[in-house]
């Protein structure tokens, strides 16, 4: 009885899991009016290496759906949400980890994995509305003092551009983070399971 009771706990976790991927969504059939830069899926990363077999973004629908509502409020202000990264499968986690384990900059995998496993967070910068250049004082993904918030050591006007990007996130459900000013979390993000499917790409 009590294995009986264990597998039907096993096919509800594994249904459970497989619900939570098919309802992610692809942002690109949502919006065109984001620019896109998933670096994962390809190798000017910290790591050097392609992690991604393709380039997507997906999210789970109610993070979707603010990311949309939030590139609204920016492209009323002349600027549009360039994607960077969204869903990361949690194999690509651990390799991150192994290559810089360090919590401040990659989460553990091992102790609450990332939102990004959870596909509710996201990695993104703006560009113009032709889409040029945003200067925000650092590249993406670098680990170091000039990517954290709390740095003001800038001039006005890369001040302004984080701020407006602050602001619109926040405005829209998103939660900053202090040492990557590009990490955006869904407010809600602990509700959704971890996830480990692989990117969908078509052959």
């Amino acid at each position: 009885m009590h294995r009986c009771l264990f597998i039907l706990l096993l096919l509800f976790i594994f249904s459970s899991e497989m619900s939570a991927q098919n309802k992610l969504v692809d942002i690109s059939e949502m919006s065109t009016e984001f620019d896109y830069e998933i670096r994962y899926a390809t190798e000017n990363n910290f790591i050097g290496e392609v992690l991604y077999d393709c380039a997507k973004c997906l999210l789970v629908k109610e993070v979707a759906e603010a990311l949309v509502k939030a590139n609204q409020y920016f492209c009323e202000k002349g600027y549009k949400i360039k994607i960077h990264d969204c869903y990361r499968p949690l194999d690509v986690q651990k390799k991150m980890w192994k290559k810089v384990p360090r919590a401040t900059y990659v989460a553990n995998p091992y102790d609450g994995a990332s939102v990004h496993n959870r596909a509710a967070a996201v990695d993104i910068t703006l560009v113009t509305l032709e889409g040029c250049y945003v200067e925000m004082g650092s590249d993406y993904d670098y680990f170091g003092r000039e990517a954290h918030i709390d740095n003001y050591n800038f001039s006005e006007e890369i001040l302004a551009n984080r701020k407006l990007l602050i602001d619109g996130m926040r405005k829209h459900g998103f939660k900053t983070i202090r040492t990557e000013w590009w990490h955006y979390g869904y407010q809600k993000n602990w509700q959704y399971p971890v996830l480990n499917d692989p990117l969908p790409c078509s052959n």
